[in-house]
């Protein structure tokens, strides 16, 4: 079902009483994502007994009435761009991409042009879900800028509902299963293991996120050691990891290997202390460090279940060309 305008009223029985208001609505309404019912209860299109209720925490009373109107997604506006694509997988409900490194997936700030999404839109033109609004149509999930992989974008808004439900259970469902290849500085203490940690914005700096004591996000990452490199009387100087994602928190990899004393290599902006580990790598593995000029991280897995035919979707993306040179060189010592 895409999600249309509508106003639709809905009564509290007793077995919901006290049942949170986008719980409550998330009941009545199973083909709307919550992350989108929330979004409407915090614009004021919802309201109790004629009153505006605009916190998705309200408990609902019985014989609460609850109205709800949902207006037109909007429309998509970033300009269509004629960028190529490395598309994987298309049908007329999705597509799956494989996002090289440099490309910034939505409009915003200082990237209005050359974005994914204007990409998809002189690719798919204006059959991309609306949910995301003006500047994300069709986007369900994101890659950082400087990160390269794969991704799937929605072509209708029942699509991008029940992707987004996938991803907001990040695979406890059985439904997603998602990757990445990573190189750090170091080695993590176990062979496989996981960090635990919340995360939220630093506090002295809104750009960068940072492990919180207190006010973080529930944060977890999986990790396996795939290989090491330049054994040393302390170590491996590096470690080519596995690492799946429990949680899915803006620079959530970046950050946590950065916290356990493993950066991703080429992070300048979580790694940058180990920068001067530089100096004992041979010289034509440090040529192929500088030619990627970007953190080494890439997103090789990405599987979901088709939200219209229940199919087991799943695909793996090959290392791009900067990330498997430097590997080699490394390999080849």
């Amino acid at each position: 079902m895409t999600e249309k305008e509508f106003f639709k009223t809905f009564s509290v029985d007793e077995a919901n009483t006290g049942v949170r208001l986008d719980r409550f609505l998330a009941i009545q309404l199973p083909d709307i994502s919550r992350s989108r019912l929330k979004q409407l209860i915090k614009q004021g299109e919802v309201l109790a007994n004629g009153a505006k209720i605009e916190e998705p925490n309200y408990r609902v009373k019985p014989a609460d009435q609850i109205s709800v109107n949902s207006p037109p997604p909007e429309p998509a506006l970033p300009q269509a761009e004629d960028i190529p694509l490395d598309v994987v997988f298309e049908d007329e409900h999705l597509i799956v991409i494989n996002k090289p490194h440099g490309m910034v997936v939505h409009p915003a700030a200082g990237n209005w042009e050359g974005t994914l999404v204007n990409a998809l839109l002189g690719h798919c033109g204006d059959t991309l879900s609306g949910i995301g609004g003006v500047k994300r149509p069709g986007i369900v999930h994101r890659l950082d800028k400087d990160t390269s992989g794969l991704m799937v974008v929605a072509k209708t808004d029942f699509t991008h509902n029940r992707l987004s439900k996938q991803f907001a259970a990040h695979g406890k469902d059985g439904k997603l299963e998602r990757a990445y290849r990573t190189l750090v500085w170091a080695r993590p203490r176990h062979h496989r293991g996981l960090v635990n940690a919340p995360l939220g914005r630093k506090p002295n700096n809104r750009l960068k996120q940072a492990v919180l004591k207190k006010g973080g996000r529930e944060s977890i990452t999986h990790y396996e050691i795939l290989q090491e490199f330049m054994e040393g009387e302390k170590g491996p100087l590096l470690s080519l990891l596995n690492c799946v994602l429990e949680t899915g928190r803006t620079h959530q990899i970046r950050v946590h290997m950065a916290h356990i004393g493993c950066p991703v290599v080429g992070d300048e902006t979580y790694g940058s202390g180990f920068k001067t580990r530089e100096v004992k790598l041979p010289e034509h593995v440090l040529n192929h460090l500088k030619k990627l000029k970007r953190q080494a991280l890439h997103a090789y897995l990405l599987g979901f279940e088709h939200p219209e035919t229940a199919e087991k979707l799943r695909f793996e993306s090959d290392l791009p060309d900067d990330f498997s040179a430097l590997l080699n060189s490394l390999t080849n010592l």
